[in-house]
């Protein structure tokens, strides 16, 4: 039986950008502590460690769905374990919530 695809360096690829992606939501929240503070005060830690928090989470969901990618492109699993798009959708969730905080936050400053 012959790959679906010639596997290459695409699933690599594809976890550098999720890390790298995730880096970028993580400094953001590390950030967001120093910016944040004079507005709210405690809640900008808040919201710094959950950002910071589900950084690490979709960190680690991404390795997981690279090895499940990749073990269904060498053909070790079945097409149909390939994983469906929850992880980006946890990712544009988070973009946006953090958008929505940035425009409700404009006002006070």
């Amino acid at each position: 039986m012959t790959a679906p695809r010639d596997p290459g360096l695409q699933p690599e690829r594809t976890l550098l950008s999720w890390r790298r992606t995730l880096l970028a939501v993580a400094v953001g929240a590390l950030l967001s502590l120093r910016v944040l503070e004079p507005l709210l005060g405690v809640g900008a830690l808040v919201a710094g460690a959950a950002g910071l928090v589900a950084a690490v989470v979709l960190w680690a969901l991404a390795a997981r769905r690279h090895r499940a990618v990749d073990a269904v492109f060498r053909e070790e699993a079945p097409r149909s374990a390939m994983p469906g798009g929850a992880l980006l959708l946890a990712l544009a969730l988070l973009a946006t919530a953090a958008a929505a905080l940035a425009l409700l936050l404009l006002p006070l400053r």
